[in-house]
């Protein structure tokens, strides 16, 4: 990990985001010359992410906190969506981790074309990937993988949303690289359907084929053969799903290149409103309406049935996350990028500009304890509005470190 001064106007200037592009998306020079100048950095994808990475620095707490000074208790509604299912179905907590994978593929067409502009062969490139890869899994095991522990008893190899990236990022770049558009969609929609058939046909030791319980499915169990010891003991799978968080990735490439393509503004983001659409529809389809017939269909039915479950990333999920990601994403840019609201967005573009940075130091420092010396014996004090008083302050301690960062325009890339 290396960290760098980057002049603002830079449109290469990106974060720490895993970024990428595609040969075949950079025209030869007789053609480049008719084309628009290329994209330079859009700010709606470094908002993107830093609403998303919001959620998890202090957002999640902070809502909550709120709404149970407003309405005690706190609506149900919201309970459920500020937390996980235990096992089948979706909240919008769910989304916090298919969206940073569908930004990395949104990145990946803009940062592949910078470097082909460069002259970089595609073994240079190749040597990259390769790189960033093995970074983000190792950043992953020092996160939650108990790495910096050093200790096997409690060292987990694959558990954590860096390493999830990784996979996603590796296989995407592959992609990106050797097939055309075309051929890109075609392995998308094959990752998605070879993981719904391993689940829905492959049976297990201990399971027959289509088991989806929450401690005996094929995903677990492979997960928990190859692993053995240093799997993470919890009911998240990471090798099988490997095929549904490349596909999750796969679906913000095609967001990126819908923003590098030639289509005005507007075009651009009714086409990724449109995508965002059909893939909610198949998600609901494959995922809530096929599940709630399957008990009284035939049995065909019951084996293209795949309910919606995070914990296993289904292929179902995958295109109703990507459906949900597709919207935010054509929202941010028409808002933004489009009509040129940007003020608003400065709040989250200074936590989007060093994601992975401020990620890992979540989980590293524990900010709460950094701002209980300053609030933590006047917020004793404050009552019921304590505990948002300290939410507040660490929130504001971690926002002031990155937006000094951003002010110094010093970006920390992997």
């Amino acid at each position: 990990m290396t960290t760098s001064n980057v002049d603002k106007k830079r449109r290469d200037a990106q974060p720490p985001s895993e970024q990428t592009a595609r040969p075949r998306d950079v025209q030869p020079p007789s053609e480049r010359a008719a084309r628009p100048p290329a994209p330079g950095r859009m700010l709606s994808v470094d908002a993107l992410r830093g609403f998303d990475m919001f959620w998890i620095i202090g957002g999640h707490g902070i809502v909550l906190g709120l709404a149970a000074l407003i309405v005690d208790p706190v609506p149900a509604w919201l309970q459920f969506h500020m937390s996980h299912p235990d096992w089948i179905g979706f909240s919008a907590w769910d989304m916090i981790m298919p969206l940073f994978l569908f930004i990395v593929g949104v990145v990946m067409p803009f940062s592949f074309a910078k470097r082909l502009e460069q002259d970089q062969t595609k073994w240079r490139m190749y040597a990259k990937v390769a790189r960033r890869t093995v970074i983000l899994f190792v950043l992953g095991m020092a996160a939650q993988g108990n790495l910096l522990d050093f200790k096997l008893d409690t060292f987990h190899i694959f558990s954590n949303t860096l390493q999830a990236i990784a996979v996603g990022y590796l296989i995407g770049a592959i992609l990106l690289l050797e097939v055309p558009v075309i051929g890109q969609v075609l392995a998308t929609l094959g990752l998605l359907l070879a993981y719904w058939a391993l689940l829905a046909f492959v049976p297990f030791p201990g399971g027959q084929a289509g088991l989806l319980e929450p401690q005996n499915n094929l995903a677990l169990v492979v997960d928990k053969w190859v692993f053995g010891r240093f799997q993470d003991g919890t009911t998240y799978t990471w090798l099988v799903s490997g095929l549904g968080f490349a596909a999750t990735t796969m679906l913000g490439v095609f967001g990126g290149q819908l923003l590098r393509s030639r289509w005005s503004p507007w075009m651009k983001a009714t086409w990724i409103t449109l995508l965002g659409i059909l893939c909610l529809a198949a998600g609901w389809a494959w995922g809530f309406w096929l599940p709630s017939i399957a008990a009284t269909s035939p049995p065909f039915v019951q084996h293209l049935s795949l309910p919606i479950i995070k914990h296993i990333w289904t292929s179902s999920m995958v295109l109703w996350a990507g459906g949900w990601s597709f919207l935010l994403l054509a929202v941010f840019y028409a808002i933004i990028d489009v009509i040129g609201w940007r003020r608003w967005a400065f709040f989250f573009i200074v936590i989007g500009a060093n994601a992975i940075a401020v990620y890992m130091a979540t989980h590293v420092i524990e900010f709460h304890d950094i701002s209980d010396p300053v609030v933590g014996g006047l917020a004793e004090h404050f009552g019921r509005f304590g505990a948002i008083t300290k939410d507040l302050c660490a929130f504001a301690a971690i926002w002031l470190i990155l937006w000094y960062m951003y002010r110094n325009k010093t970006f920390v890339r992997v």
